[in-house]
């Protein structure tokens, strides 16, 4: 750049004003260290035994969260996370609960992505988590919930995985 009269001009180049580049164009190619997996449970008493989806996620080097919201005292947050997970790059969400075992419902009911229930067992579950997996097994038409067995997140991590690589 020389000065002339106070003002800066430009050497060399075209005289033309610069086009701003955009925003869009520059993050397509970026690869973004986001979750794949979303794993979610109604409270935290359950964590304990869900980490083990944690685990296994881990051993395979699947991105993954984990996030404690109950169906029932926490209804406007479970709903903005399940609608706001794809956007978020989760592709396979695992939701464990026990008793009524509304969460995995719930979320499924919020979005269009592929939901484990995880049935817990807890001190006052009726038949060894019977009532979870019921109540998870048997979602309303249009509303799908895949159900591993009782206190098995280590399969649903595992069935997350095969979604993920299909």
């Amino acid at each position: 750049m020389s000065e002339e009269r106070g003002h800066a001009t430009p050497t060399q180049g075209p005289p033309e004003a610069l086009a701003e580049a955009d925003p869009s164009e520059e993050f397509a190619g970026m690869e973004v260290d986001a979750p794949r997996v979303g794993i979610v449970m109604g409270s935290k008493s359950d964590m304990p035994l869900m980490e083990k989806a944690a685990q296994e996620l881990e051993e395979r080097g699947i991105r993954h969260e984990t996030r404690v919201m109950s169906a029932h005292r926490d209804p406007d947050t479970v709903a903005e996370y399940a609608k706001n997970a794809r956007m978020r790059g989760l592709r396979v969400i695992i939701a464990g609960a026990g008793l009524s075992a509304a969460l995995p419902g719930v979320v499924a009911a919020h979005t269009d992505l592929p939901v484990i229930g995880v049935p817990l067992t807890s001190k006052t579950s009726v038949s060894g988590g019977l009532d979870a997996l019921l109540a998870i097994a048997q979602m309303p038409p249009g509303v799908p919930v895949a159900t591993v067995g009782v206190d098995n997140p280590k399969n649903a991590a595992v069935l997350a995985a095969r979604i993920l690589s299909a």
